[in-house]
């Protein structure tokens, strides 16, 4: 018996992106790293903050990993259904960057944006920061919400049919 498999057209584009997002990721095509032929990169180019996004019953939580970051560097936008999540981690004592032997922690702007689904009430978000973790918690639409539905008391039985 033969295995089917359902052909994706998009498929090898994916790998194809893969194959590039790889390419550039990888610390030899560095620009730094062109420049020194071969040591390795002082800095780290981007700064992409992790992010987990987990759901339940009643909400949408977000958390970022941001340390480093002031709150006051953060900025968040809820618009048509994107979650936008924008700030800056500084280097402090940017003077003094010629002292350092190895800068491997990111540096500089970044940008997280999230599709959100309809059920989400945007009128009901709430988002803490606390030690370097950003917690976004979204709330869903009550009609969106699960409802249990109980058993009536009441009994219901076959229908009787009169016999003629």
């Amino acid at each position: 018996m033969a295995n089917m498999t359902r052909w994706d057209p998009f498929m090898e584009f994916n790998k194809l992106q893969d194959r590039f997002n790889q390419m550039f990721n990888n610390q030899q095509f560095a620009p730094m790293n062109l420049a020194r032929s071969g040591e390795q990169a002082l800095t780290q180019p981007d700064f992409v903050p992790a992010v987990n996004v987990f759901e339940d019953e009643h909400n949408i939580t977000i958390e970022a990993d941001l340390p480093g970051v002031a709150e006051k560097d953060l900025d968040i936008r809820l618009e048509n259904n994107m979650l936008t999540i924008t700030g800056e981690r500084r280097l402090e004592n940017e003077e003094k960057k010629e002292n350092f032997h190895r800068i491997e922690r990111s540096y500089g702007r970044f940008t997280r944006s999230f599709t959100l689904p309809p059920m989400v009430d945007s009128e009901n978000v709430n988002a803490e920061f606390n030690n370097g973790v950003l917690k976004i918690t979204l709330n869903k639409k009550e009609e969106a919400k699960p409802k249990q539905i109980k058993i009536g008391a009441g009994k219901v039985g076959p229908a009787k049919s009169k016999a003629a």
